[in-house]
């Protein structure tokens, strides 16, 4: 936690600090969310009873929906994005359904809590070619981490999975004989997930030159190691991919985000079915997978303008 939210919290009266410390734990038992997103709730439901303590709120139940409103227009006035705000209005939802349950309130005050809607952006995909030539930027590297280097392109293009997924990922996570990968998603669901033939070759380099030549006593059954033996961290995975896709030319500044939005528009461009897609990336809801129908319409929009003659 942050300083200025870790002093905010402190400050706050006894009586909603023990209702966030109740919530929180109630986070982190019941709704099985990853570290970061638990943190994130909190972040925001600490700024909630901050703004309502300096509206002279001591107690819970003071929580009405003036206060509510007050503080996402606060926000506002302070530069929040459109997406900033609805991601507030839904951690105040949440934080008022748990006072509810939790027996704290009357009413829960979040249900007639209005939010704007995020815009959806369009991320950011690489082209065929361009994606080809991120991966192939490790083409033969023979030292460990380059070797390493080029399996965390490879799996990360070739299955669409998350860096947390990657760096998570255990040796015998990996199904070699079938060319799966075992991985344990959002909300610990665990799938499997297929990979080609470059990621099997890059593997296999990993596994029998480049891992053995880095791991330690402490490697325990990670997969991919860093340089001093322990689980590679996601902001090394970050940084490679970084690397990689800055010597791509024409390529957009993407992460390992960009490459997971950039295999599922192209897989999705290749003929796959919707559904499909949500099995591969791990999405719970279709309407989240949906909007890589709208990347590959754009694309074909684009190409439409460039190369129709009546366009």
């Amino acid at each position: 936690m942050a300083a200025g939210t870790a002093d905010a919290r402190a400050a706050l009266p006894s009586a909603l600090a023990e209702a966030l410390a109740g919530y929180e734990e109630h986070l982190r038992t019941q709704r099985d969310l990853s570290e970061h997103t638990l943190r994130g709730y909190v972040t925001d439901t600490v700024w909630l009873l901050d703004h309502l303590a300096r509206r002279g709120g001591r107690q819970v139940h003071e929580l009405d929906l003036a206060a509510l409103r007050s503080w996402l227009a606060q926000g506002r006035t302070r530069g929040h994005s459109r997406a900033t705000t609805a991601r507030h209005a839904a951690s105040a939802r949440s934080f008022t359904a748990w006072l509810r349950r939790a027996g704290l309130t009357p009413d829960d005050v979040g249900l007639r809590l209005v939010s704007p809607k995020a815009h959806r952006t369009l991320p950011d995909v690489l082209a065929p070619d361009q994606a080809r030539a991120v991966v192939d930027s490790t083409a033969g590297a023979d030292e460990p981490i380059g070797l390493r280097d080029a399996v965390v392109l490879e799996l990360l293009y070739a299955s669409g999975i998350r860096v947390s997924e990657l760096v998570g990922l255990d040796v015998d996570d990996v199904d070699r004989g079938r060319r799966l990968l075992r991985v344990l998603g959002k909300g610990r669901k665990e799938r499997s997930v297929p990979y080609g033939v470059p990621a099997e070759q890059a593997l296999d380099a990993w596994v029998t030159r480049g891992r053995p030549a880095l791991a330690t006593p402490d490697s325990g059954p990670a997969l991919l190691l860093g340089a001093r033996g322990h689980r590679l961290d996601a902001r090394e995975a970050r940084r490679t991919v970084h690397k990689a896709v800055a010597a791509a030319p024409g390529a957009p500044d993407i992460g390992p985000h960009g490459l997971r939005h950039s295999a599922a528009t192209h897989v999705l461009e290749g003929g796959a079915d919707l559904r499909s897609v949500q099995e591969l990336l791990g999405h719970a809801s279709l309407a989240t997978t949906q909007i890589y129908t709208h990347v590959t319409v754009e694309r074909l929009r684009a190409v439409h303008a460039q190369a129709h003659p009546r366009a």
